[in-house]
């Protein structure tokens, strides 16, 4: 039940009534009236704008248009207590007891759906995300860009959105022939004791790579690992399999689990790259041009020469992009605009892929190309996932490790743990750089809102435990009375507007919202507990022992509203703690 949605419904039906018998003028669309729950100071349960919208077109003052409005809504809704006009013409309306009575039952009976929009028409995501290159474990970089993609995944799943969760593997180019020569010299290094060629820059240095060695020269005893040349495609082929198995393992111990991997090294062997120009070129979006030199290049030293251009200009990109390199083959570029026509030709609704921070320049010319490979019809939404700053002891804080010169996925979630580490990296906007305090992580405090917000559940658990009740069990609701104190009302107000975080957070693709709604639902809970220290009356168990039923439902609206949210955010919730 979306309180807000369904008033905002109820409005509209006013507003088109007052138009047919002439009283009101409308526009064609409502866009811009909404309905919120207005400032603390106020004593109301929700507000609309709906006066300051239609005000000029119907030439009246918004106060004016208020006081024509209100009461016919109050007049057409039983449940109304009463109902006050604000300037600069918020028309606020005030419950009465029996609307929440109705609220909880109804949330009660649909648990399962509390939250889920109804009336949006379901569609078919592709949502890629990760996508490292296969050359070793995932680190904290991509951590935050992982659990961004899952549950971005996980909002539209429970919105009963299809969803398909894709990994791009990049084993083609020369990060790979690098990536394969180092695995080489590893091999060489346990197996013939020769000194690593640690000087060279091309080479990945990390000790990971070690392992890697040993795991294919234990279960490959028939290869000769002697001349290079020979073996190098089923060394390339064993080294990504090995670093691809370790990305999995970081992967799950996050709790993220892949629908999909596709292989770049795949798509330009069976040519979709060239297929991919081809129609490009059929739809006169590419030709042959020179560039000027870009920005991060000394103009002196570059050297124009003729090279095959996408348009991508004309969707908007500040200059055209290059398909082929000066020695004939494809750039970068253009095998991703061949993969993007393959995550096209699935016919997806839409297409979102979550980015990191140094991807951010690379936004509009991908998008440029699915606006060209799919007639606009398909657009692709990006999302950037921000940097993040480990803290500790108040300074930036770097662990030891043997994986590399980076903090790995694996190091953190040993630290700190899986649930810490999805909840703080998502507790704030991706677009913005994240400060991860591993001291903050590790409080049992309000400080630390994991720790709130699973406090909060284990608090309502322990209610339920004490009545030998099974707190995921239904809770039958004839005959309640449903009588709440202002309290328990100021909480159902927070619990009614899940419905609303979860929508926001689903159309606008910001998970953040969620654990930080989560912390608010929290934290009114806490507040609202403690008075029972010094308020026996107000303790959800008395001296007898018992608990109103009333209060039973009541506790169990706020966990099924905590268990969904953190459903979502792939975070445990405890019972005891």
């Amino acid at each position: 039940m979306n309180i807000f949605e369904n008033y905002l419904d109820k409005i509209k039906s006013i507003l088109i009534d007052l138009n047919k018998q002439g009283e009101l003028i409308i526009p064609e669309n409502f866009n811009g009236i909404n309905t919120e729950i207005p400032p603390a100071q106020f004593d109301c349960d929700i507000s609309t704008n709906v006066a300051m919208v239609l005000s000029k077109l119907n030439k009246k003052s918004p106060i004016d248009l208020a006081e024509q409005i209100s009461p016919i809504i109050k007049d057409k809704d039983p449940l109304i207590e009463n109902i006050t006009i604000v300037k600069p013409g918020f028309i606020n309306i005030k419950f009465k007891p029996l609307f929440w009575t109705n609220f909880i039952q109804e949330i009660i009976t649909n648990a399962k759906n509390f939250g889920v929009n109804e009336k949006e028409k379901k569609l078919n995501y592709l949502v890629e995300f990760v996508s490292a290159n296969p050359t070793g474990p995932l680190h904290v970089g991509h951590c935050r860009g992982a659990i961004l993609g899952d549950v971005i995944s996980n909002i539209l799943i429970f919105n009963k959105h299809k969803v398909t969760k894709e990994y791009y593997v990049n084993d083609y180019g020369n990060q790979i022939i690098n990536y394969t020569k180092s695995v080489y010299f590893r091999i060489r290094e346990v197996k013939f004791k020769e000194p690593f060629p640690s000087d060279n820059p091309d080479l990945y240095p990390g000790d990971y790579l070690v392992d890697f060695a040993k795991n294919i020269v234990s279960s490959n005893s028939d290869i000769n690992f002697e001349n290079y040349d020979e073996i190098v495609d089923k060394l390339t082929a064993l080294s990504i399999e090995q670093a691809l198995f370790l990305i999995k393992k970081n992967l799950k111990s996050l709790g993220i689990k892949h629908d999909n991997f596709v292989s770049e090294k795949s798509i330009v062997l069976n040519n979709e790259v060239e297929n991919v120009i081809k129609f490009l070129e059929a739809g006169k979006y590419v030709y042959k041009g020179k560039i000027k030199a870009p920005a991060s290049e000394d103009s002196k030293n570059w050297v124009e020469r003729e090279q095959l251009l996408f348009k991508s200009t004309d969707f908007g990109d500040d200059k055209d992009r290059a398909l082929q390199k000066s020695d004939g083959t494809w750039t970068y570029f253009a095998s991703d605009v061949a993969y993007h026509k393959n995550k096209v030709d699935r016919n997806f609704d839409h297409l979102i892929n979550i980015l990191g921070a140094d991807h951010a320049g690379y936004i509009k010319r991908i998008s440029s190309s699915v606006d060209a490979l799919s007639g606009t019809k398909n657009k692709l939404i990006c999302k950037i996932s921000q940097l993040v700053k480990l803290i500790k002891d108040n300074k930036p804080f770097k662990m030891s490790k043997r994986k590399g010169d980076y903090i790995t996925v694996d190091d953190l979630v040993k630290e700190v743990g899986k649930d810490a580490t999805r909840f703080i990296m998502l507790n704030r906007s991706s677009d913005v750089e994240l400060d991860f305090d591993f001291d903050a992580v590790k409080e049992k405090s309000k400080d630390n809102p994991l720790y709130y917000v699973q406090y909060c559940y284990a608090r309502i658990s322990s209610v339920f435990r004490h009545l030998n009740k099974d707190l995921n069990s239904d809770v039958k609701i004839d005959n309640y009375k449903f009588e709440y104190s202002n309290d328990e009302i100021k909480i159902l107000k927070k619990v009614s507007q899940w419905p609303k975080c979860i929508d926001a957070a689903s159309t606008k693709l910001e998970p953040h919202r969620i654990p930080v709604y989560l912390y608010e639902l929290a934290s009114e809970f806490h507040s609202y507990w403690n008075l029972g220290k010094q308020q026996p009356e107000k303790r959800f168990i008395n001296d007898q022992k018992n608990i109103s039923p009333d209060k039973l439902v009541f506790l169990k609206a706020i966990s099924n509203v905590i268990k969904s949210g953190m459903n979502i955010v792939g975070v445990d919730t405890p019972e005891k703690m």
